[in-house]
Parts: structure tokens; C-alpha cells; sequence
């Protein structure tokens, strides 16, 4: 085999290789010879079909196997003599091949690029810590009151809020000289029970149903928020006809024993320890991801190697690929709205490049430090993620059992959060105590 190497640019490699016409012959008719010996052809005794008839019918698909074998062969020889870290998939020209000649081919590739490790101990964080009180738990448990209440009738009254009216309605958009388009798919119910003031409509739609009662007909103007589900309602003005028909109150359950024992728990103290608990998890694990954050933009900013560009490439398809879909669907981020394609372009391209800098980074941390993911821990996602699909969990289990890239996207994350564990343990990290309300309203 006869190797050249090209000239090369930044992390990128290029190789022109020469396969010896004789080398790819001798195992080409090995392999015919061999295959003789196995063949079972009407006419002939096992393992004695003369050469020239196995050559016949089967030469060109040997031919294509051993040329697809000998190119595989060298390229990783190539990559191996060299000591080559290829970031991607290197990418194979056929430059030159007949039957009986020399095969040449290019290879193209790009290599990992030379990843210094930061000073972790100059990176200085802080890790917010909270601890949910009396006031954080019952309010939990007045959440947890309101999804077990239960709602009776009432005479007909003016609705308040908080209260339920049962309507019927039917949507229409305004037109721009104010008169009212046809009804719209998805705008008309019947018998639907609505908190008034409540969440889960359209901003300004259930305020507006306060001090109706049950008999009245009203309508109501409101307007879809942009980046609606729909793009045919994002941004538009609608009026709505409503019918109510029946007023309902809800009934809380008391907060006291029984309502602990409905809920699996000895006794309302059981209940409230229960749900201290729950609640330093979540805030826990706000703080994590907080301060996970804060050490990536660390990194990210102490990370300042080339990154592969065919790696950004791709990355920043699968980026644009998504916000070319928000882009049809009218739900483009409020900041990203009024930007032309050019700029746009160049702001993912760049969150790309981000992207694939930390992850190389990250990597390579792991790498260095002999960071491994156990069978263990693998063993535990997956059934984790099975979980998640009750009556299904075999099936869950087996597909990826049988699929080898569906677990490597189970290790990643694993290996991930273990990499940040690893620098957490370096870095200068402070505690900081903060209210519940300061650290969950600045993580959402």
C-alpha cells in the first residue's frame, strides 16, 4: 500500500492511497476458492464446482466485497500508523480503479483538535441553597387541595372567581373593518366548565367570564398571544359568544388526617415532612442545574481551540432545521423576531460552534481523567426510561438491547453530569443561601 499525504489545512487531512492490483487479486481469488469449496450447485459435487463457474457467478459481487473490505483496511491502517484522532466519519473518494489495476482513492477527514485542560481551581461559582418552610409547604398542599376538591352546583348567581361556570361558546376572528369571520376549527364548545380567572385559555378570556350567571349570553373580545399554537390565530383578535348555562362551586377537602391517609400517609404530619422533603429535592436540583450553567459559560469561556468544522456543520443543520420549523409555524423566539436570515444564520451558527467546543471540552475532561460510565449506571437508565412506558416496560427494554446507538444516547447524559461532578470538585464552589421564591423564579 502506498500512501501520500496531501497538503493540509488547520485540523483538516487528506491522503491519496494505492492499493497494489496484486494485493486486491490474491485475496479476491482467495476468497473465490474458498467459496468454491462451500458452494452447493445443481450439477456439481459438494465443495468441487470448478473455479471458472464460481468466478462467473459470483466474481463481481467478491470483486465489490473485497473492494469495500481493502479500503476499510487501509484507511484504518492510515489513521492508525499516524496516531489520528478523526473528530467525524472520514469521507472516501474513489479516485481511480478497473479490473486488474491499482485501486486509488482520497481520504478526506478531520482530526480532534489539541484540547488544554483549564486551571479548574480558578473557577469560582456559587451554589444557591434553599430550604422550604411552613409557608412552601402549604402551599403545596393547597395546590394538592385544589386538585382533590370536588364541585356542587349552586344556585344562579354572578360568577366569582375561582368559581366554575359551565358554558357553551363559539369563537370567530375579527376582520380587519371589524366584522366577524366564520367560526374557526377548535373555537366552539359546548358544556364546558371554566374557572373563571382561571389558567389554560387564552390570556383575558376566563377574566372576563366574572359576574356572569348561568342564563346570560355575553361577548368577549380577546386577542391570541404571538407564537400560538396555531400560526392561522397567533396574533389575531377574536370574539368570542358566550353562553353560560350553570354556575358550580368547588369544595375543598379539608387539610387534617384523613385527607393525609387518602393519600397514602399515616397522618397530616407524615404528609407535611413528606412534602418538605419532595420540595428540597426540587429545589436541589434547581440549584444543580443553576449551577451547572454557571460552570458551562466558565469553560465556554476559558475554551478557545479550533473546533472541527464539519462538526459545527452538522450541529448547526439540526439547529436550523428547528428554527426554520418555528419560523413556518409563527412561534419564533421573542428575540429572534425581526432579525433577517443572515443574522440569524450567523447567531446559531455561533451557539453551534458553543456547543461543540464545551462538548470536545467535556469530553476530553472525561477522557483524560478516565471518566467511565458503568454497565451499572447504564443498566439503571434504561430502566429508568422504561419506566416511563408502563405495560411496555420488555419491549422498552429490548429495543434497547438491540440497538447499541439508543444506549450510547442514555450514556451521554450520564457521562455528562459526571464530568460536571468531576470539575465541581475542583472548582471553587460557595454556598449561597437564598428564599425558595428567589431561586425557582430566576430558574424558570
Amino acid at each position: 500500500m502506498q500512501v501520500t499525504e496531501l497538503p493540509a489545512e488547520g485540523l483538516k487531512r487528506a491522503f491519496q492511497v494505492v492499493v497494489p492490483a496484486a494485493s486486491l487479486a490474491e485475496r479476491r481469488d482467495a476468497r473465490l476458492k474458498k467459496l468454491g469449496t462451500e458452494l452447493r450447485l445443481p450439477g456439481f459435487r459438494p465443495g468441487k464446482v470448478p473455479p471458472a463457474v464460481v468466478k462467473a457467478r459470483y466474481g463481481a459481487a467478491v470483486q465489490g466485497e473485497v473492494l469495500e473490505e481493502s479500503v476499510n483496511e487501509a484507511t484504518r491502517q492510515v489513521i492508525t500508523d499516524r496516531g489520528l484522532r478523526p473528530a467525524m466519519q472520514p469521507k472516501i473518494e474513489l479516485v481511480n480503479y478497473s479490473d486488474g489495476a491499482d485501486l486509488e482513492y482520497k481520504i478526506d477527514l478531520e482530526l480532534l483538535p489539541e484540547i488544554p485542560m483549564p486551571d479548574f481551581a480558578t473557577i469560582e461559582l456559587e451554589r444557591e441553597k434553599a430550604t422550604p418552610g411552613d409557608e412552601q409547604v402549604e402551599e403545596f398542599l393547597g395546590t394538592m387541595r385544589e386538585r382533590l376538591a370536588q364541585t356542587e352546583d349552586a344556585e344562579p348567581r354572578a360568577a366569582a372567581k375561582g368559581e366554575i361556570l359551565v358554558c357553551d361558546f363559539e369563537g370567530r376572528l375579527k376582520n380587519e373593518d371589524g366584522s366577524l369571520a366564520d367560526p374557526f376549527q377548535g373555537g366552539t364548545a359546548s358544556d364546558m366548565p371554566i374557572e373563571v380567572g382561571g389558567t389554560g385559555f387564552i390570556p383575558g378570556f376566563t377574566e372576563q367570564l366574572e359576574g356572569m350567571a348561568p342564563g346570560e349570553e355575553k361577548s368577549i373580545e380577546v386577542t391570541f398571544p404571538e407564537g400560538y399554537g396555531s400560526a392561522d390565530l397567533s396574533g389575531k383578535p377574536a370574539v368570542f359568544k358566550i353562553n353560560a348555562k350553570a354556575l358550580k362551586v368547588k369544595q375543598l377537602p379539608e387539610l387534617d388526617d384523613e385527607f393525609a391517609k387518602k393519600l397514602g400517609m399515616d397522618d397530616l404530619a407524615t404528609l407535611k415532612a413528606r412534602v418538605s422533603e419532595n420540595l428540597q429535592r426540587e429545589y436541589d436540583s434547581l440549584a444543580r442545574m443553576k449551577v451547572k450553567r454557571a460552570l458551562l459559560d466558565a469553560l465556554a469561556e476559558k475554551a478557545s481551540f479550533t473546533v472541527p468544522e464539519g462538526m459545527v456543520d452538522n450541529e448547526f443543520a439540526q439547529i436550523w432545521q428547528r428554527v426554520e420549523a418555528d419560523l413556518k409555524a409563527g412561534r419564533l423566539d421573542e428575540d429572534d423576531k425581526g432579525k433577517d436570515e443572515d443574522t440569524l444564520k450567523s447567531e446559531y451558527r455561533a451557539i453551534a460552534e458553543r456547543r461543540i467546543r464545551l462538548g470536545l471540552l467535556l469530553s476530553e475532561i472525561g477522557r483524560t481523567n478516565n471518566i467511565q460510565v458503568s454497565n451499572d449506571e447504564l443498566a439503571n437508565a434504561m430502566r429508568t426510561e422504561a419506566s416511563r412506558y408502563q405495560g411496555q416496560e420488555k419491549q422498552v427494554l429490548d429495543y434497547f438491547r438491540n440497538n447499541p446507538q439508543a444506549v450510547e444516547g442514555l450514556r451521554a447524559p450520564i457521562f455528562e453530569e459526571k464530568v460536571v461532578d468531576f470539575v465541581l470538585e475542583l472548582a471553587k464552589v460557595a454556598e449561597k443561601p437564598v428564599e425558595p421564591k428567589a431561586l425557582t423564579e430566576a430558574a424558570g
